[in-house]
Protein backbone atom coordinates (compact mmCIF):
# COMPACT_ATOMS: atom_id res chain seq x y z
CA UNK A 1 0.00 0.00 0.00
CA UNK A 2 1.30 3.44 -0.95
CA UNK A 3 -0.15 6.67 0.45
CA UNK A 4 0.32 10.02 -1.28
CA UNK A 5 -0.89 13.32 0.17
CA UNK A 6 -1.13 16.33 -2.12
CA UNK A 7 -2.88 19.45 -3.28
CA UNK A 8 -2.73 19.20 -7.10
CA UNK A 9 -1.53 22.34 -8.86
CA UNK A 10 -4.21 21.84 -11.55
CA UNK A 11 -7.03 22.36 -9.00
CA UNK A 12 -7.95 25.31 -6.80
CA UNK A 13 -5.44 25.52 -3.97
CA UNK A 14 -6.35 24.95 -0.32
CA UNK A 15 -7.29 27.93 1.81
CA UNK A 16 -4.57 27.03 4.30
CA UNK A 17 -1.13 25.45 3.96
CA UNK A 18 -1.84 23.21 6.95
CA UNK A 19 -3.62 20.37 5.17
CA UNK A 20 -3.52 18.34 1.96
CA UNK A 21 -6.60 18.24 -0.23
CA UNK A 22 -6.26 14.62 -1.38
CA UNK A 23 -5.02 11.41 0.20
CA UNK A 24 -4.46 8.76 -2.48
CA UNK A 25 -4.14 5.18 -1.25
CA UNK A 26 -2.83 2.82 -3.92
CA UNK A 27 -4.13 -0.74 -3.64
CA UNK A 28 -2.16 -3.87 -4.59
CA UNK A 29 -4.39 -4.46 -7.64
CA UNK A 30 -3.60 -1.01 -9.09
CA UNK A 31 -6.85 0.61 -7.99
CA UNK A 32 -6.85 3.58 -5.62
CA UNK A 33 -8.98 5.20 -2.97
CA UNK A 34 -9.10 8.98 -2.88
CA UNK A 35 -10.05 10.81 0.31
CA UNK A 36 -10.77 14.44 -0.52
CA UNK A 37 -10.76 17.08 2.22
CA UNK A 38 -13.82 19.19 2.85
CA UNK A 39 -14.26 21.90 0.22
CA UNK A 40 -16.04 25.23 0.37
CA UNK A 41 -16.57 27.81 -2.37
CA UNK A 42 -17.31 31.49 -2.78
CA UNK A 43 -20.78 32.46 -3.82
CA UNK A 44 -23.77 34.60 -2.98
CA UNK A 45 -26.04 31.71 -1.99
CA UNK A 46 -26.21 28.00 -1.33
CA UNK A 47 -26.75 26.95 -4.96
CA UNK A 48 -23.78 28.99 -6.17
CA UNK A 49 -21.53 27.72 -3.37
CA UNK A 50 -22.66 24.14 -3.99
CA UNK A 51 -21.85 24.44 -7.69
CA UNK A 52 -18.39 25.81 -6.86
CA UNK A 53 -17.75 22.99 -4.39
CA UNK A 54 -18.58 20.31 -6.97
CA UNK A 55 -16.46 22.03 -9.62
CA UNK A 56 -13.50 22.02 -7.20
CA UNK A 57 -14.12 18.39 -6.24
CA UNK A 58 -14.22 17.48 -9.94
CA UNK A 59 -10.89 19.22 -10.54
CA UNK A 60 -9.26 17.48 -7.57
CA UNK A 61 -10.49 14.09 -8.79
CA UNK A 62 -9.40 14.79 -12.38
CA UNK A 63 -5.86 15.46 -11.14
CA UNK A 64 -5.87 11.84 -9.95
CA UNK A 65 -7.48 10.31 -13.05
CA UNK A 66 -10.94 10.12 -11.50
CA UNK A 67 -14.34 11.72 -12.03
CA UNK A 68 -17.37 12.45 -9.90
CA UNK A 69 -18.77 9.13 -11.17
CA UNK A 70 -16.12 7.43 -8.99
CA UNK A 71 -17.47 8.94 -5.75
CA UNK A 72 -18.56 6.24 -3.30
CA UNK A 73 -19.14 8.37 -0.20
CA UNK A 74 -20.07 11.98 0.38
CA UNK A 75 -20.38 13.97 3.60
CA UNK A 76 -22.12 17.31 3.47
CA UNK A 77 -22.16 19.99 6.16
CA UNK A 78 -24.85 22.65 5.83
CA UNK A 79 -25.27 25.66 8.10
CA UNK A 80 -29.04 25.46 7.47
CA UNK A 81 -30.60 22.05 6.82
CA UNK A 82 -33.53 23.94 5.31
CA UNK A 83 -31.35 24.28 2.19
CA UNK A 84 -31.16 20.53 1.68
CA UNK A 85 -33.51 20.53 -1.32
CA UNK A 86 -31.63 23.41 -2.99
CA UNK A 87 -28.30 21.66 -2.41
CA UNK A 88 -29.77 18.35 -3.59
CA UNK A 89 -30.81 19.88 -6.91
CA UNK A 90 -27.23 21.02 -7.57
CA UNK A 91 -25.76 17.73 -6.36
CA UNK A 92 -27.95 15.75 -8.79
CA UNK A 93 -26.53 17.77 -11.71
CA UNK A 94 -23.01 16.65 -10.78
CA UNK A 95 -23.63 13.13 -9.42
CA UNK A 96 -25.72 11.65 -12.19
CA UNK A 97 -25.22 7.92 -11.73
CA UNK A 98 -26.09 5.64 -8.85
CA UNK A 99 -25.99 7.82 -5.74
CA UNK A 100 -23.03 7.27 -3.40
CA UNK A 101 -23.41 6.54 0.29
CA UNK A 102 -24.13 9.81 2.03
CA UNK A 103 -24.40 11.70 5.28
CA UNK A 104 -25.64 15.25 5.66
CA UNK A 105 -25.21 17.30 8.81
CA UNK A 106 -26.45 20.66 9.99
CA UNK A 107 -23.68 22.58 11.74
CA UNK A 108 -23.89 25.95 13.47
CA UNK A 109 -21.01 27.37 11.41
CA UNK A 110 -18.06 26.50 9.23
CA UNK A 111 -14.51 27.82 9.47
CA UNK A 112 -15.32 30.75 7.16
CA UNK A 113 -18.35 32.78 8.31
CA UNK A 114 -19.66 33.24 4.75
CA UNK A 115 -19.52 29.50 3.98
CA UNK A 116 -22.94 27.83 3.83
CA UNK A 117 -21.72 24.37 2.81
CA UNK A 118 -18.68 22.11 3.03
CA UNK A 119 -18.41 18.75 1.24
CA UNK A 120 -15.88 15.94 1.59
CA UNK A 121 -15.78 12.78 -0.53
CA UNK A 122 -14.22 9.37 -0.96
CA UNK A 123 -13.71 8.01 -4.49
CA UNK A 124 -12.71 4.57 -5.74
CA UNK A 125 -10.58 4.65 -8.88
CA UNK A 126 -10.45 1.40 -10.89
CA UNK A 127 -7.09 -0.15 -11.75
CA UNK A 128 -7.70 0.54 -15.43
CA UNK A 129 -7.07 4.27 -14.89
Amino acid sequence: MKVTLDSPASAPQPLSPYYSQVARIEQADGSALLFVSGQIADGAGLAEQSRGVFETLGALLAAHGATLADVVNIRTYLTDIGGLEEYGAVRRRFLTGTPPTSMTFEVPRLFRPEALIEVEIVAAVPASR
